[in-house]
């Protein structure tokens, strides 16, 4: 069985890509949101196993939707076009389960940073 993707980013030509590619490369990829409070209410229905989602969104930014998912059996995995360290240390206290930088995505280096087969 492949692991469930929700794709959380503002930018619908990244949301497009990222499709693309993880589902070319093995994930089931099951929806698509463009801000934190979108997010919140697309993993309550959906139910994915990995949530990938930008760390800055309009309203609700990605490392709060990340808090709020602490304790939700969904694997967070933060994604941002900046490096990690210019988020100070948010992205390292964050509950996520790690930070994929926006150039390195690929669903072998998503699968590794989630803990998850595809």
């Amino acid at each position: 069985m492949r692991a469930t993707l929700l794709i959380v980013d503002d930018h619908t030509a990244f949301r497009r890509s990222a499709r693309r590619v993880l589902q070319a490369e093995g994930f089931e990829v099951v929806g698509e949101a463009d801000n934190g409070e979108a997010a919140l209410e697309a993993v309550a229905r959906l139910r994915p196993d990995v949530l990938l989602l930008d760390v800055r969104l309009p309203g609700i930014d990605g490392i709060e939707v990340a808090a709020r998912l602490a304790g939700e059996p969904v694997r967070v995995v933060l994604t941002a076009s900046r490096e990690a360290v210019d988020f100070g240390d948010r992205i390292l206290t964050s509950p996520a389960a790690g930070f994929l930088h926006k150039d390195e995505l690929s669903a072998a280096s998503l699968a590794r940073v989630a803990g998850v087969t595809r």
